[in-house]
């Protein structure tokens, strides 16, 4: 394969993933429903936490769901017809990539957004369905027990670099596993403060 042949399969990886990671799962449902912008409700945030603000349980799970579905599609579509480095599984990270920063910085809202969890969850999925998992799993027992969203999310991503390694995935899913890791956290930089207070808000009291 030549470097055009390779080059245009990134570019077109990588613009139809973002692309797809910028479609406003949760904006859209709220506007669509109750003529809301969620933007400017509760955190800010379009994902499924600010959405049960607005809308209740049903949604929350509908647009978690949803943001899985948005971040697992590209990646798979990309592992099934992308053949540039394929015995490298890199172009499956690079749409997962672009996946979750579409996700938090959509072109289609001003390059605002949520904070990639869902979606984060839907492309370790798609890499690794096991690590996947293990990693919703976790999400769920500490976002339980804790009764903080945020809580779960950055533990649940904090270890998924591990998950990938334990599970041997190729080194390519677990330095993205790493990097979605970093990047979700700290997008949950805020969320980490609230909680230190104690002022973060529960997802169930």
């Amino acid at each position: 394969m030549d470097y055009a042949e390779i080059s245009r399969q990134i570019a077109l990886v990588a613009a139809v993933s973002y692309l797809i990671g910028s479609i406003p799962t949760g904006y859209i449902v709220v506007k669509l429903f109750t003529g809301q912008d969620i933007r400017t409700i509760g955190s800010g945030s379009t994902g499924a936490t600010n959405v049960k603000r607005v809308m209740g349980k049903k949604w929350f799970f509908t647009v978690m769901l949803l943001d899985a579905l948005k971040g697992a599609l590209p990646v798979i579509l990309t592992a099934m017809f992308a053949t540039a480095f394929y015995d490298y599984g890199v172009l499956p990270v690079v749409a997962a990539i672009c996946v979750i920063l579409g996700h938090s910085k959509s072109v289609f809202l001003n390059f605002t957004g949520g904070k990639s969890v869902a979606s984060g969850v839907g492309t370790l999925l798609a890499l690794n369905w096991q690590a996947g998992l293990i990693i919703a799993g976790i999400w769920g027992i500490v976002t339980w027990i804790s009764k903080y969203v945020s809580l779960g999310s950055i533990v649940a991503l904090a270890l998924a670099p591990v998950i990938m390694w334990l599970l041997n995935s190729p080194i390519a899913y677990v330095v993205y596993a790493l990097l979605a890791a970093i990047y979700v956290i700290y997008l949950h930089r805020e969320n980490i403060k609230r909680l230190k207070a104690g002022s973060e808000n529960k997802v169930r009291e």
